[in-house]
């Protein structure tokens, strides 16, 4: 048997379905030892006037890769998450395929402290975030919807 390519990215299934994440193309890279890579190869409807990656999208590449690294430290895993607070620092243009690694700085019974970096195709330095993420029971149906419970949580309490 022939051994991997290490160098064609290996995709990894997201937890729970996120339609606006799935429509974009954000693609889940790794998800171990505490570090998370998520990955978007940059079409032109997601980029600004200057053919370069739209601020909105760079955000929720960041938010993803985040969310993601939080997820993964909850000791019950898979659970919900609801970004309480994001701050992005945009350090250059980024185009081709981004690459975001997340990781959780610190961790509490309810909240989780992030950052992420993002580069761009040529390995760059393009974007930092933290957030502050809070972990939300989720009521997760089989095929990865959250249930209506779950909405009713985030804005009820």
């Amino acid at each position: 048997m022939a051994p991997e390519d290490m160098s064609a990215p290996q995709r990894v299934p997201f937890s729970i379905h996120i339609p606006f994440v799935e429509s974009i193309g954000v693609e889940l890279h790794r998800d171990a030892d505490g570090r998370v890579e998520v990955q978007l190869p940059l079409r032109a409807d997601l980029t600004n006037s200057w053919q370069v990656a739209h601020g909105g999208v760079v955000m929720t590449v960041l938010d993803v890769a985040m969310a993601q690294a939080a997820r993964a430290a909850h000791p019950e895993g898979h659970t919900g998450m609801a970004t309480i607070e994001m701050k992005t620092s945009f350090l250059r243009p980024a185009a081709g395929r981004l690459c975001a690694t997340g990781s959780v700085l610190r961790r509490t019974r309810s909240m989780a402290f992030c950052e992420a970096t993002l580069r761009d195709g040529d390995g760059h330095l393009c974007a930092h975030a933290t957030g502050t993420f809070k972990y939300v029971t989720a009521l997760v149906t089989p095929d990865g919807q959250a249930r209506a419970q779950t909405r009713r949580a985030l804005t009820d309490g």
